[in-house]
């Protein structure tokens, strides 16, 4: 892959789970609980009341402070991998409609383990 084309993903997917996970924080992107779904807002109330919401948060930050700054990226794309496939499947199976944003993180999340697949070699040696 083009070395500016994969640093351009890596900043883009370091911006996006930094906000998203600030935002669990902060809660300064409003958020319409409204049009959720009873099965959603279980989950998601499930997840606030055992503070779970703030370890993704902080794997969300962590993540995005690392593909900004170029360090241990590779390691926090496997990482951030649990929680992109777990955001699809909450909204695949609960939330349908918005599911959007949580392909792009998917995606992106793939491309920046493309991106570090030299550094993985070792790990899939047979």
């Amino acid at each position: 892959m083009n070395s500016k084309v994969f640093m351009v993903i890596r900043i883009l997917l370091g911006l996006f789970v930094l906000v998203f996970g600030l935002d669990k924080f902060f809660h300064f992107m409003p958020m319409d609980h409204s049009s959720m779904s009873e099965a959603a807002m279980g989950y998601m109330g499930g997840l606030a009341s055992t503070k779970t919401v703030y370890l993704v948060a902080l794997v969300e930050i962590l993540a995005g402070l690392a593909f900004l700054l170029n360090k241990y990226g590779a390691l926090m794309a496997l990482i951030l991998m649990s929680v992109s496939v777990n955001a699809v499947l909450f909204h695949a199976i609960l939330e349908p409609g918005t599911i959007y944003g949580a392909l792009i993180l998917l995606i992106l999340n793939i491309v920046v383990l493309f991106g570090y697949k030299d550094n993985y070699k070792d790990l899939l040696k047979g």
